[in-house]
Parts: structure tokens; C-alpha cells; sequence
């Protein structure tokens, strides 16, 4: 990224904080996100039969949690212009190693444990080789996606561990007491909360933003950039073994195909949720409603009796929306900027000239 992209990123956002609060909370990304999940829960409590109950929550967030909980630090990881593919092979790695430690005899608090550790390990091989090695962390990731996914399947083959205690699936499955909300839902509360003032209220947070505008100025300033990523990396790899672990409970199986495919769903949820592709800009809350969207209009599609295929072909939709409407958005910034600038140079320059 030019200085000169990272100039007129600092101009916007001046000018941005030089509007009332009201004005900037109000007219951002992340607002429309959620007023747009808002009229879709109103419309499909109106319009879909047993959409309003509350087993439809239930399961709607039941069948979210993985996706919420990955895509905290996957909010991180794109704000800083990178990006993580390997997110749903690691579910799986760790689902694997939950199985196949339990299938031996081990207590399942250390199996869990072990799946979480293995989920870290996977986060520091993707931290070395973009922040040591220097790789992309496309290319890393891409790899890391084929290289996690085979280790689960070379595992257990084409076989499932299906005998876990219980106690865990049972919890697992639970709700919050005398409400529709899964337990899963407070431990994820807890790590948003921790996420959300990590990026938005500390240093660290900051340092963020300054590395997705522009990476070199935020190495001039003092930003161990390198460190910073391999942080990063580490965060996605463990809480998406802790996400495997939760998913390995909620089905009650582990195969090393599980969750196939949940690293798309993540990156669309953060991208519908304001989060910039090129970095430097997004937020925690906007990712949430993103996540909630895709899920509610998947949850209200399926009770509709629409298909899987078109619910993906919306979702795909919504996608491409949404990362286009950006684009042209900035585009449209820059032209404004631009002709205010020339107007302000001419009328500065007209004194001169007339004289």
C-alpha cells in the first residue's frame, strides 16, 4: 500500500471523527448490517411459520457458534490485510484428535485439552512461515488448509468416533437455564467481549489498524509487525480447536471431514460484516451481525423450504454485494476528496492570479 493511499486513509478518517458521534455511529457499514438483520428477523417472524420459536434459536445459534467463535480472531487477522483459510481444516484436525484421543481410553478434559493444544500448534506453523519466512499468508494458509485436512483424514480414514460421555455431549446441547440461548453462547460472550476490547480499546488494538493502512509506516513507528501477526495466527489456531472441540460435542461424531467448507462461511461473515479485504478497517460488532445475518437468512430460507443450493447462491450474492459496495464506496470518498482538494487549491491560488 502507497504512502500516498495511506495519506488520504488518514484524511477520511479525520474527517470522519470531525462529524457528530451520532452521525459516525449511526452511518457506518456495521449500522446498515444491523438494521438490514433486524428487518430480516421482523420479516421472517411475520412471513415464516415457527420461525419465532424458540427451537428455531436454538438450533439457529447452536449452529452458528463455531462460525462466531472463529470469526473473532479472523476479525484481527483481515484488519491487518492478511488471512487465514486454514480455520476449518484446524475444526477438523482438532475434532480428530478429540476422537481418537477419547477412543483410546484418555479422560476427555485431556483429550479436549489436547485438541485445543493442537489447534495452537497449527496456529503458530501458520505464524512462522508468514511472519519468519515471510510467505503470504494466501499461499501459507492454502497450504496449511490441504496439509491440516489430511493429517485428520489420514487419522481416522474414512471411520468416526461417535462414543463420547454423555455429560459433555449433554452440556454441549444444553441451554442457558429458562431461556432458548445455548450454554455455548456465554463462553463466546466472554471471549467477544475480551476480543472486542483488545481491537478496540488497547495499543495493541490500535496497532492493528496501522498495519492493515499501511505496514511500513507501522514498522517506522515502532510496531513489532511480525510479532503482532504470529500473535494473531496463534489466537485463530486455538480457538478453532476449541471450536472443534464444540463441534465434535454438538454432532457427536468426529471425522476429519468435519467442517469442510466453514472457512468461506467465516470470511463472508466477516467481509458482510465491514470488515475491508485490504485492511486497516472493520469492527467487532458489524462481523457479529454479519454472522447473524447469514445465519438467520439461512435458518428462515431452510423453514421456507428453499434449498440449500439457492440459500448458497444468496449467500454467495450477499458476498459479492457487499465487497463491491465497499469498493465503490472508497472510490466514491476519493473522487469527493480529490475535488474538494482541487477546489480548495483554486481558491487559494485565485488571490495570486488576479493580482
Amino acid at each position: 500500500m502507497t504512502s500516498t493511499t495511506a495519506v488520504g486513509e488518514r484524511a477520511r478518517t479525520y474527517r470522519a471523527h470531525a462529524r457528530p458521534f451520532w452521525r459516525r455511529a449511526v452511518f457506518t457499514r456495521e449500522a446498515a448490517i444491523i438494521g438490514i438483520l433486524i428487518a430480516v428477523i421482523v420479516v421472517s417472524i411475520a412471513t415464516v411459520r415457527n420461525f419465532d420459536s424458540p427451537l428455531t434459536v436454538t438450533y439457529l445459534l447452536r449452529d452458528i457458534a463455531p462460525i462466531l467463535l472463529i470469526a473473532l480472531p479472523m476479525t484481527l487477522i483481515i484488519i491487518t490485510e492478511e488471512i487465514d483459510l486454514s480455520v476449518a481444516s484446524i475444526v477438523g484436525l482438532s475434532s480428530v484428535t478429540v476422537g481418537v484421543l477419547t477412543q483410546a481410553g484418555w479422560p476427555f478434559e485431556v483429550a479436549a485439552l489436547a485438541a485445543i493444544v493442537v489447534g495452537l500448534i497449527a496456529g503458530v506453523i501458520n505464524g512462522v512461515l508468514v511472519t519468519v519466512v515471510g510467505l503470504p499468508s494466501l499461499a501459507v494458509t492454502i497450504g496449511t488448509l490441504a496439509l491440516f485436512r489430511g493429517i485428520a483424514v489420514g487419522l481416522l480414514g474414512t471411520e468416526a468416533v461417535t462414543e463420547f460421555p454423555e455429560t459433555w455431549t449433554d452440556l454441549a446441547k444444553a441451554n442457558v437455564p429458562g431461556t432458548p440461548l445455548p450454554l455455548i453462547m456465554i463462553p463466546f460472550v466472554v471471549l467477544a467481549v475480551v476480543f472486542a476490547v483488545l481491537l478496540h480499546l488497547t495499543p495493541f488494538g490500535r496497532s492493528l489498524y496501522a498495519i492493515g493502512l499501511n505496514k511500513e509506516a507501522a514498522q517506522f513507528s515502532g510496531i513489532d509487525v511480525a510479532r503482532t501477526k504470529f500473535v494473531l495466527f496463534v489466537l485463530s489456531g486455538a480457538v478453532s480447536g476449541f471450536a472443534g472441540v464444540y463441534f465434535t460435542l454438538l454432532y457427536s461424531n468426529a471425522r476429519g471431514e468435519n467442517a469442510m467448507g466453514m472457512e468461506l462461511q467465516v470470511i463472508a461473515a466477516v467481509l458482510l460484516g465491514g470488515v475491508s479485504i485490504f485492511g486497516g478497517r472493520g469492527a467487532l460488532h458489524g462481523v457479529i451481525a454479519g454472522v447473524l445475518l447469514i445465519g438467520t437468512l439461512g435458518s428462515a430460507l431452510r423453514l421456507a423450504g428453499v434449498t440449500s443450493d439457492i440459500i448458497n447462491v444468496i449467500t454467495g450474492a450477499l458476498l459479492v454485494l457487499s465487497v463491491v459496495s465497499a469498493s465503490l464506496l472508497a472510490w466514491l470518498q476519493a473522487r469527493r476528496a480529490a475535488a474538494l482538494g482541487k477546489r480548495k487549491s483554486v481558491r487559494s491560488t485565485a488571490p495570486a492570479s488576479t493580482a
